[in-house]
């Protein structure tokens, strides 16, 4: 045979020789493909370090309106027991009593209010920090049936700043932000009793007439006693007479968009918000939280609603970046700030309508 034919026989061999070779590659690479996911796999379901990140994955996507996607990482019934628990255990944590004092408000006091930046591990915001709590009261919306943006609120009464407070009903996560959860107590009255009795005990996150944070379990007798003055209800409380409730990052309740209020024992209010479900700050644990107002000098905090609710507005404009897709949502209550605010009036938007009757989802 001569060169010639060896050349043209070799060169025929070689696509086959190459195809067989390409052939071998992607094979390995998808049997390596799935070493790695049975390996991963395994170390899920079959590891404590594993079972901590499906933990952490399903108590997010409880704090989101995907919820129930949660029971395809931990199972239906492992679901159930973990809203259970963190019901249990959010509300034990506001039965200890709170026996912290504040001091009057300096005349040498700073600003009224100040703002500062805050970050951490995959996670910004900012806390506000209102520097005579005397300042503060609820803001609620001023058309029956929908609920009102926090922007709106401070610039119809012409607040300084505001952000947002208590949670509302909210079927499939399309609620119109009207119907609060619980109470909600503006300028000592009760604006909404969300058909709570007397003898029923509700998370409380407010002010007395003194300027003093209320925040933990309590009924409506004890909070007329207590001489209340401003307060929506939300949980849980996660710091008390100075001490941290939140004992680790894995009792956090996942990572989401985060709002806090807390005390220092000068008597300043610390609004915490944390941004989240963006690529500039994915969210925060209620531990991160709970670290982050112990550093400012809180001596009793308690979560308020957060997630695509987060919002903080100073001087009518939005400082944060809230995490719903159509901005600000409608809200029942904001917590607002006045440099006078006894020459404000916020009428009782609920008043006459029985909780009953109102329908959280028309628009």
């Amino acid at each position: 045979m001569s060169q010639a034919q060896l050349a043209s026989r070799r060169a025929r061999r070689q696509p086959t020789r190459k195809r067989k070779t390409f052939g071998r590659a992607i094979k390995n690479i998808i049997i390596l493909l799935f070493i790695v996911l049975l390996a991963g796999g395994g170390w899920l379901y079959l590891t404590p370090s594993g079972t901590n990140v499906r933990m952490l994955l399903a108590d997010t996507l409880i704090t989101t309106q995907h919820r129930v996607w949660a029971k395809y990482i931990i199972g239906e019934e492992a679901l159930k027991q973990r809203i259970a628990e963190y019901n249990q255990k959010f509300n034990s944590y506001g039965d200890e009593k709170d026996n912290h004092q504040i001091t009057a408000p300096s005349e040498k006091a700073k600003d009224l209010v100040e703002i500062k930046p805050v970050s951490g591990a995959g996670f910004s915001g900012y806390l506000m920090i209102v520097n005579d709590p005397s300042k503060i009261r609820i803001g609620v919306p001023n058309h029956v049936g929908r609920g009102e943006r926090v922007s709106s609120m401070v610039e119809r009464t012409g607040a300084i700043a505001g952000v947002n407070a208590g949670g509302f009903a909210d079927p499939n996560w399309q609620g119109n932000g009207f119907q609060p959860i619980g109470l909600v107590i503006a300028n000592g009255e009760i604006y909404y009793d969300g058909g709570i009795n007397n003898k029923k005990k509700t998370q409380i996150v407010g002010l007395d007439k003194t300027g003093k944070m209320v925040a933990g379990n309590y009924t409506i007798p004890q909070l007329k006693e207590m001489g209340v003055r401003e307060a929506v209800t939300f949980q849980p409380r996660i710091i008390v007479n100075g001490k941290g409730l939140v004992k680790n990052a894995a009792d956090g309740w996942g990572i989401a968009p985060r709002t806090v209020m807390g005390q220092r024992a000068d008597g300043a209010i610390l609004f915490l918000v944390i941004d989240g479900r963006q690529t500039h700050s994915i969210g925060a644990n209620l531990y991160d939280c709970q670290n982050i107002m112990l550093e400012n000098g809180a001596v009793i905090a308690a979560n308020l609603d957060g997630g695509s609710s987060t919002v903080l507005v100073k001087d009518h404009q939005i400082v944060n970046s809230p995490a719903s897709k159509s901005g600000e949502r409608y809200l029942p209550t904001a917590f607002l700030v006045f440099n006078d605010p006894e020459a404000v009036q916020i009428p009782n938007i609920w008043k006459g309508l029985d909780p009953n009757k109102i329908d959280p989802s028309k628009r």
